[in-house]
């Protein structure tokens, strides 16, 4: 069997066949139907975690069948010596490896990149997304099905009933990628229906099985939902002492499928109120800090989009839509034109705001990726921001900002994806177009990665211009050259308390585009990862800056540290996390050296979370940084701390309560969520947001929505 770049699909020869059901299936955990008792089983699955050498110690039969409608599965989870199941709650697409589960992944058109994943955890919670580079699940998206999960002395059983509509394939198609996959705490095992390396996900769809169908699966009907919403709320700013803001809103979504494998989303006036509120850091970094886009509209099909490029280097970023900014409408089409082509077009549009003379904006997005070889891909993107009807010379306000009239990025991919995923890589360029910019505007990245079993090789280079500019993308800093390899290696003891231990080397080099280097890091790590699943990292890492411009090493507003001044320090620290099959788990971070300015810093970083299972999981956030520096900064002491309240109720009603004070901003922010889902993919949702001053303690704004919304399938 080869193991090359353009080999085929190593499991093709285990095979699930399956017989359509003439009796109606019944989704209550109970596998006592008829068709059950005659469908084919899978069986006798292979250990992932924690070795791969050996049949799995804990059993799993699956079996499928299917009707006109629906597509359904049945997987019967055996216990493996006595104790409770572990779950984090009954929350929809819980952690994989936190929780006692069991998931599907379907290659539904055989191409080895894209797909769907279902599931359950051992109480209930549902598990969805669509697959996408190979062995990557967006759970983002989410669509109508059912399942039910029930509890026996000696297994547990989950059954789903997945409509065809609900997911997209091709038509005629006889033969799907198929695997199944089982979490078990209580082992500390990861198995998989077909054998994988253990250094690879169990959702790599080069791995999977054949689902072998007994006639044409049926052919795909096309499906429209109409979901909209009616919204109510109630804010105030204390700061300004403006008037109580009452807020009526309506709007919605139309999901329209084109054919087999193309989805057309249209929004009128989105509102994403209900959107969890971002997990705060101390910022004491000199660019930009990340923050993961939430909002549902961006997100699902968001790799066709949003994973262009690198995570310092996206040409892309939906963040830079509608934050702070209504959205008047918006379209896009993503989905599979064939097996080969994938296609994203989006175009969105804001309102204008008056108070900050920002003009009515136009976001454009097309995106366009071609197969090539057994699983890489050739990737096109092209982003047009448009400022509508505005002149920045005819603005009578000097004192606000002015903005471009235009600003384009377009930008070729290659990614590097061999047949056993032990060959992974990127070469890419980007350039963009902006009024007054003809130079300097180019740039150019890539990255190679060799991931066997005990080896880990990678090296990455970029090259970013002075002048490129994306502004709809996230690139926090401009005009250098990177360089950034990587290597660690795993040894692999045959017994005790320890699985593997060794290596890692990180550095990081930057230099101007003069290539006179500007900063750099070192990073070197022994990580071990004990067969509990716990892991203690320890960490040395040594420092390099010659600043660019001014910098207040708080971050506070104070004085800042001169253009051209140079930095050096080393520091010491480790990483822990805890094992997750218990009730209460931990992780704890600690690094203790230098700072800017001849300075120290000491960062303690821990989460402890504990559950009620199934029902409540409290975590407790804490980061604090302890500066040490010359004057005018002095002694500064940066607490971040912060509970978040998890309570599921039922699989169908959650309420979230999240709590964050951060010293740094003098600002404390409790946010309130209950989401009651009383229908598939139909939700009301109560939010409740104060901010305040922490000392003296007043409040600065206050805020209450009420957003309800239906799926409403044509």
């Amino acid at each position: 069997m080869s193991n090359g770049l353009f080999a085929q699909k190593q499991n093709a020869s285990f095979q699930l066949h399956i017989h359509k059901s003439t009796l109606p299936v019944k989704v209550d955990g109970i596998a006592d139907e008829q068709s059950w008792l005659d469908a084919e089983s899978a069986s006798s699955f292979y250990m992932v975690l924690p070795m791969d050498t050996s049949f799995a110690k804990v059993r799993t039969d699956v079996s499928m069948t299917y009707d006109n409608e629906n597509l359904y599965l049945l997987a019967v989870c055996y216990n493996y010596g006595n104790g409770r199941h572990m779950v984090e709650s009954l929350r929809r697409d819980f952690a994989f490896l936190k929780n006692d589960n069991f998931l599907l992944f379907m290659d539904t058109f055989e191409d080895q990149t894209t797909g769907f994943s279902f599931g359950a955890n051992a109480y209930g919670a549902q598990w969805d997304g669509t697959m996408y580079e190979g062995s990557k699940v967006d759970l983002n998206w989410d669509n109508k099905w059912t399942s039910a999960v029930k509890n026996y002395d000696d297994r547990w059983v989950f059954e789903a009933a997945i409509p065809f509509k609900t997911i997209r394939y091709k038509k005629g198609l006889k033969h799907w990628g198929i695997n199944f996959s089982r979490n078990d705490l209580k082992t500390t095992e990861k198995s998989s229906w077909t054998p994988i390396s253990r250094q690879l996900p169990t959702a790599s769809l080069a791995h999977t099985g054949t689902l072998v169908w007994d006639e044409e699966p049926p052919v795909p009907r096309s499906n429209i939902s109409v979901i909209p919403y009616v919204l109510g709320g109630i804010s105030k700013n204390y700061i300004t002492n403006a008037k109580t803001v009452f807020e009526k809103n309506i709007g919605g979504d139309v999901k329209i499928s084109i054919g087999p494998s193309l989805n057309l989303d249209l929004t009128v006036r989105p509102d994403f109120s209900q959107v969890e509120v971002d997990k705060q850091v101390t910022n004491l970094s000199r660019f930009e800090l990340f923050f993961p886009e939430r909002r549902q509209f961006f997100l699902e099909n968001g790799d066709l989009f949003a994973n262009f490029g690198y995570a310092d280097l996206r040409p892309f970023f939906s963040r830079r839509i509608g934050l702070g900014v209504p959205i008047d409408f918006g379209a896009r089409l993503s989905g599979k034109l064939d097996k080969n082509w994938r296609i994203g077009v989006m175009d969105m549009r804001t309102a204008k705001v008056n108070d900050a003379a920002l003009p009515a904006q136009n976001f454009a997005v097309l995106s366009l990726q071609r197969k090539v070889f057994k699983r890489s891909n050739i990737g096109v993107i092209y982003i047009d921001k448009a400022s509508l009807n505005y002149n920045a010379l005819q603005n009578p306000d000097s004192s606000k900002k002015l903005y471009a009239g235009y600003n384009r990025n377009i930008g070729l991919e290659y990614n590097l994806a061999s047949a056993n995923n032990i060959w992974t890589g990127k070469a890419m360029v980007l350039k963009s177009f902006h009024p007054g910019i003809s130079k300097g505007d180019w740039t150019q990245a890539a990255h190679l990665q060799y991931n066997s079993r005990k080896l880990l090789i990678y090296g990455q280079a970029q090259y970013v211009g002075e002048n490129y500019i994306p502004e709809v993308g996230y690139v926090p800093r401009r005009g250098y050259v990177k360089f950034n390899p990587q290597l660690s290696y795993f040894f692999f003891p045959k017994g005790g308390n320890v699985l593997s231990h060794g290596p890692v080397i990180n550095s990081t080099y930057y230099f101007n585009t003069k290539l006179h280097e500007t900063d750099h890091s070192n990073i070197v790590s022994y990580l071990t990862t004990f067969r509990s699943k716990a892991t203690l990292s320890i960490v040395t890492q040594q420092d390099y800056v010659k600043l660019l411009r001014p910098f207040d090493p708080t971050n506070t507003g104070k004085d800042s540290l001169a253009t051209g001044t140079q930095h050096q320090w080393n520091t010491i620290g480790f990483d822990h996390v805890s094992a997750p099959q218990h009730l209460f788990t931990y992780t704890c971070s600690l690094r203790y050296g230098g700072y800017y300015a001849n300075g120290h810093l000491l960062m303690i970083n821990s989460d402890l979370g504990y559950r009620f299972q199934p029902y409540v999981n409290i975590t407790m956030s804490t980061s604090y940084n302890q500066l040490r520096l010359p004057q005018p900064w002095g002694r500064m002491n940066f607490l971040l701390i912060g509970p978040r309240i998890d309570v599921t109720f039922t699989n169908t009603l959650f309420f979230t309560t999240y709590i964050q004070y951060n010293e740094q901003l003098k600002n404390l922010n409790i946010n309130a969520r209950l989401q009651w889902r009383y229908k598939p993919a139909s939700d009301l949702f109560l939010v409740y947001t104060d901010n305040y001053y922490p000392g003296p303690f007043a409040v600065k704004t206050r805020a209450f929505v009420l957003k309800f919304n239906y799926w409403w399938s044509v």
